[in-house]
């Protein structure tokens, strides 16, 4: 990434600390802090709670303080990381101080409680989730879009199908609140996932407004995981419909067939998937010199001019 002068940011670093922190390895990880102040991503609050959890769990408790001292808003997993890198560092006073200071915090608004809710989507901390969302409503806070949103993400980021469901199910039924695009796709990533693949299909057709490419890659990337077939062939032709031009739906069936040993068909797609990008090539070159041109496959002779194929692309 740095060989190809990208910076990274957020979502860069919060999983290099997390490998760091899972593999107590407390130099690389203050290497990643010394890149984390320069791009100045320490006041992020989901890096700052990350380098709190990475030193805490190298058993660095005075940089996991002096991070955490620093931090400009600090969320309840940052307090769950402290309080336990005191008990497991043998330090049962301080980790005690640290939770009665945390308890004498006036109650977390709603921002507050979204931010602890997606920094638990963004480590796998489904189980987290949902009992910070239990705690949320004992304190009275109500939820909205953004809390089911970071909800649903952390649910399918840790393979909860059943708590997920019941969320998204609550989430109209008791908070009165509509889905949109983004409880979707977390709903279609997790039920994919887990190879509920029928009910992941069902979703789409629920999503408001036109059907979303995105959204079927990514049920067409979950039939290549576990090898669906016939549901990939189904859907990969709905993303063909959507745009001829999304490449990734002859990908992905590609992959399928080649998961399913039929390598003629996957030989079919590949073919497919080439003569499309050709035939976008030549559209493109006809409109720029101007020029009538004509191609010929095994099958038809095919005429392009001003950027356009004169069969409309039915063949």
């Amino acid at each position: 990434m740095q060989q190809k002068s990208m910076t990274p940011d957020r979502f860069t670093f919060v999983p290099v600390l997390d490998a760091c922190a899972s593999l107590r390895a407390l130099e690389e990880g203050r290497q990643a802090h010394a890149q984390i102040i320069q791009t100045g991503c320490e006041a992020d609050i989901f890096v700052g709670a990350s380098l709190v959890d990475m030193y805490a769990k190298c058993r660095s408790m005075e940089d996991a303080e002096r991070v955490f001292n620093n931090m400009p808003s600090r969320a309840m997993f940052s307090w769950n990381a402290m309080i336990l890198g005191h008990v497991k560092c043998a330090q049962a006073q301080k980790a005690l101080d640290a939770w009665r200071v945390f308890n004498k915090m006036p109650s977390r608004d709603g921002g507050l409680w979204n931010a602890i809710l997606g920094g638990c989507a963004m480590h796998g901390h489904g189980k987290e989730a949902l009992q910070h969302f239990e705690w949320m409503g004992e304190e009275g806070v109500q939820p909205n879009e953004i809390t089911f949103v970071c909800l649903l993400s952390a649910c399918s980021h840790a393979g909860l199908v059943d708590e997920g469901m019941c969320c998204y199910a609550s989430m109209s039924k008791v908070h009165m609140i509509s889905a949109k695009l983004e409880h979707y796709t977390c709903m279609l990533d997790l039920l994919g996932c887990a190879g509920h693949l029928q009910e992941a299909e069902n979703m789409t057709t629920m999503m408001p407004g036109k059907p979303y490419v995105a959204a079927h890659k990514a049920l067409l990337g979950a039939c290549t995981i576990h090898g669906n077939m016939e549901m990939g062939e189904h859907i990969a032709k709905k993303i063909l419909q959507l745009g001829p031009e999304n490449a990734v739906g002859y990908l992905l069936l590609s992959n399928i067939y080649d998961s399913a040993c039929n390598r003629h068909l996957s030989d079919k797609v590949e073919q497919q998937r080439k003569e499309r990008d050709c035939h976008n090539s030549i559209k493109l070159i006809s409109k720029i010199v101007r020029r009538a041109i004509m191609v010929r496959d095994a099958n038809h002779f095919h005429h392009f001019e001003d950027g356009v194929r004169c069969c409309m692309d039915y063949w």
